[in-house]
């Protein structure tokens, strides 16, 4: 899953050994898009812990974050896990616009999925601007091999079809999870990273102390009222 380095004081900058000079630490927003059960949540958190455990249908959206060390800068993953049941739908896109990196995940033992994540497909075309989002089919669940519907062919040609990039993984296993979000960091920073203005860099937002009653008053406002 890449190298994770130590979190310094100053958050948005890294020391790196072989190199001896700072590395940049920029963020990158990742949206999994795809049907309820696929296993995005488990998917998230393999990335982010390198764990599996059965989850409930995520509710909204869940939040996890993990950091991928390249040869000359780091990138700290943003995950947002989105609810792939039909009622959270209409409010999806307020999760993945200005995302640079996007998964559509399907079930590969559930042909219904893979056509639902042709929808998603449709959908993320209509809202972002071709070279702002790198967007990967993820075939999950490959420990079901034996109950496969859809084949790995097929979801190669549809990526090569559309653009995209294609990996199979089984978030119970492990497999190819780790491979994945190496190869994802690799096209955002190769397709995003070098535009100008692609990648923000990250800063550690500081802890505010609410009981140093010098700096902070509560009955103060910044709000004038009255003319």
């Amino acid at each position: 899953m890449g190298e994770t380095l130590p979190r310094v004081p100053e958050g948005a900058r890294h020391r790196s050994v072989t190199l001896g000079r700072p590395v940049q630490t920029l963020r990158v927003k990742m949206v999994l898009l795809g049907s309820s059960t696929v296993g995005k949540s488990s998917l998230a958190l393999r990335f982010s812990k390198d764990q599996f455990k059965s989850t409930s249908p995520t509710v909204g959206c869940a939040y996890l974050t993990q950091e991928v060390h390249l040869s000359d800068v780091t990138l700290r993953f943003e995950i947002w896990d989105t609810a792939g049941e039909e009622k959270y739908h209409s409010v999806t896109p307020l999760y993945y616009r200005g995302a640079h990196a996007a998964l559509l995940v399907y079930d590969i033992s559930k042909r219904q999925t893979f056509i639902r994540a042709q929808l998603w497909l449709q959908e993320l075309e209509k809202q972002y601007t071709p070279g702002s989002t790198v967007i990967w089919l993820v075939g999950n669940k490959g420990d079901l091999v034996q109950d496969r519907q859809v084949l790995a062919q097929e979801g190669q040609t549809l990526a090569n079809e559309k653009g995209l990039g294609f990996t199979e993984t089984s978030a119970m296993s492990g497999d190819q999870v780790s491979e994945l979000l190496q190869a994802v960091a690799h096209r955002v920073h190769k397709c995003i990273g070098e535009q100008r203005g692609g990648l923000s860099e990250w800063q550690e937002t500081p802890l505010v102390d609410l009981h140093q009653r010098d700096t902070f008053n509560p009955f103060t406002s910044c709000c004038k009222v009255g003319p």
